[in-house]
C-alpha cells in the first residue's frame, strides 16, 4: 500500500497532555491505575506528568508524587515534560524517570510568550544552553520538536519557510556539535494541519535534513487529526504522539473552548493502523479497556470512537 510504514511506534501523552487540560484535580491513585493500565498494553512510551508550574498548570502539582505511585513495567520509558531549568532540576532527582536530550521550538512569538514567558528566539538559545546541561548527565539528544509547524492560534499562518530554519537550525548545530541527528517532530499544536500541508512539510523537511527519522505530534482540533495521521502515514512516518481516549491539549494556545482541543486518540489511531496491516506492538483490546478507565475516572464521555464502538474483531468473530 504505498509508502505505509511496516511498523508505527507510538508515544503515549494522555496522562501529562490529557490531565493537564482537566480543570480539577485527580487523585494520585487514579492518574497512577491510568497509566499503570497503558503500560500492559504493549507501549514502550508513557509520558507521565509535566513539571511545570503549579501556579499555572495546577494539576501537575504533584508530579514527583506521581511517578512513585505508578507500577513500573519493564521495557516501558516513563517520561516527563519540562520547560526550563527548574522543571528539569525536579524531574532528574527521580530515578523513576527516564530522561534524554530534547530541544522544543518555537515558531511564533505569540505562543512562546504564552507558554513560556519568553520570546521564540530567547527560547532558542535556552535550547543550546540546555545542549551543555544534557551533556554534563550524559543525556543524548533525542528529540527535537517545532511548535505550532503549522499554524498558530496567537500568531496566525506559519510559512514553511519558517519550519525549516528551524530544521536547517537543528541540522547545523548537530553538525557543528557532532552529534547524531535527533528525532525531527513537526507539532500540530493547536489543530491547523491538514492533509495535503501534512504531506508537503513532510516532504519539505525530508528535503532538508534527509538522514533524520521523522515524528508527528497531532491535535484533532478541528477534525483532521485522523486524515493528517493517514497522510503521515502515506508519507511512510512511523513515529507519533497520541492521548489515550483522544485526551490533551495545551492550557496556553488560544482555544475558546478547552474540550476542543484533544491530540489523536491512540486506540483510534493504532486501530487504523492494524486494519492496514501496520504492526504497533499494542494490544487494542486492553488499550480500548485502558481508555475506558480513563473516561470513567474523567467522568464524561471522550473523543475516543473505538472506545465506544469496539473494534471490528468483536464482529469479525460473531459473524
Amino acid at each position: 500500500m504505498g509508502n505505509l510504514p511496516a511498523f508505527v511506534e507510538f508515544h503515549e501523552e494522555g496522562p501529562r497532555e490529557g490531565f493537564q487540560m482537566e480543570k480539577r484535580q485527580f487523585s494520585l491513585k487514579a492518574r497512577a491505575k491510568v497509566i499503570d493500565a497503558l503500560s500492559e498494553t504493549g507501549l514502550k512510551q508513557i509520558q507521565v506528568a509535566s513539571f511545570v508550574n503549579p501556579k499555572a498548570v495546577p494539576s501537575m502539582v504533584d508530579a514527583e508524587e506521581l511517578f512513585k505511585a505508578i507500577s513500573p513495567r519493564e521495557g516501558v520509558r516513563y517520561t516527563g515534560a519540562w520547560l526550563n531549568k527548574r522543571g528539569f532540576e525536579r524531574i532528574v532527582e527521580l530515578p523513576e524517570a527516564h530522561l534524554y536530550g530534547k530541544m522544543v521550538l518555537y515558531t511564533t512569538d505569540g505562543f512562546c510568550l504564552m507558554n513560556n514567558n519568553c520570546t521564540a528566539e530567547k527560547m532558542q538559545q535556552n535550547e543550546l544552553d540546555f545542549l551543555n546541561v544534557y551533556d554534563s548527565y550524559n543525556l543524548p539528544l533525542e528529540d527535537a520538536y517545532i511548535l505550532t509547524a503549522f499554524g498558530c492560534n496567537l500568531s496566525g499562518d506559519v510559512p514553511l519557510s519558517t519550519v525549516i530554519d528551524y530544521v536547517k537550525f537543528i541540522t547545523g548545530v548537530c553538525r557543528s556539535q557532532s552529534r547524531p541527528l535527533p528525532n525531527i517532530y513537526l507539532a500540530d499544536t493547536v489543530g491547523w494541519a491538514n492533509p495535503e500541508e501534512v504531506k508537503r512539510r513532510i516532504e519539505a523537511v525530508r528535503d532538508t535534513a534527509p538522514g533524520a527519522r521523522l515524528g508527528l505530534h497531532l491535535h484533532d482540533t478541528r477534525g483532521l487529526g485522523a486524515a493528517n495521521f493517514y497522510a503521515a502515514l502515506q508519507m511512510g512516518v512511523d513515529l507519533f504522539d497520541s492521548s489515550v481516549a483522544g485526551l490533551g491539549g495545551c492550557p496556553f494556545a488560544g482555544h475558546k473552548n478547552s474540550n476542543a482541543a484533544g491530540n489523536i486518540c491512540t486506540e483510534d489511531m493504532v486501530f487504523m493502523c492494524h486494519e492496514l496491516g501496520i504492526e504497533t506492538g499494542i494490544d487494542l483490546d486492553k488499550l480500548i479497556a485502558a481508555a475506558r478507565l480513563t473516561e470513567e475516572i474523567i467522568g464524561r464521555t471522550l473523543p475516543g470512537k473505538i472506545m465506544h464502538s469496539g473494534p471490528l474483531s468483536t464482529f469479525r468473530k460473531c459473524c
